[in-house]
């Protein structure tokens, strides 16, 4: 009888693949919309295939995001517009070791004004990693976070995992 050590079995190696969502395309009130619309068109195809047409449009509105995807493995990134939250588009660019990882402030104000003449608006403020070349140019966000302390963490760990410097 031959004795196996367990310890010793080969591991598949791990696909390292990180998706960092960014922002929703059509902002909150227009998330919020698409959701509705979805739902309501779920409800009308019981009676009209009519509804068919609200939930295509609710799931475009409701469910379409913006994210990077980071190939850690293959050392590349692809920002992404994820339509009806599952379709991803866009294309891979690999990362050089003369590009740098900076962060930035973002403030954007999403507004909506209803039949009734009132605006809603809507602040988000956080901090994006941007890729940028060795020019310095901004090439694509890479991750969003909500303060500066991580941002600065984050931003670590990535140059650490991808080689690259910081700005």
């Amino acid at each position: 009888m031959e004795l196996v050590n367990l310890n010793h079995v080969p591991k598949k190696p791990i696909k390292m693949i990180t998706n960092n969502k960014l922002d929703k395309s059509f902002g909150p009130v227009g998330t919020w919309a698409g959701v509705f619309l979805f739902v309501v068109g779920l409800i009308t195809t019981y009676t009209s295939f009519y509804g068919l047409i609200l939930i295509l449009l609710g799931a475009l509105v409701g469910f379409s995001s913006s994210s990077t995807l980071i190939d850690f493995e293959k050392k590349r990134v692809k920002f992404s517009n994820n339509l009806f939250g599952i379709i991803q588009t866009g294309k891979w660019i690999h990362i050089d070791q003369n590009m740098k990882i900076g962060i930035k402030e973002s403030n954007v104000t999403w507004r909506a004004n209803s039949m009734g003449n009132r605006t809603l608006d809507i602040v988000d403020k956080d901090f994006r990693l941007i890729l940028f070349d060795s020019d310095n140019q901004e090439i694509m966000q890479i991750k969003k976070t909500g303060s500066l302390d991580s941002a600065e963490i984050e931003s670590k760990e990535l140059c650490n995992q991808l080689g690259l410097s910081m700005i």
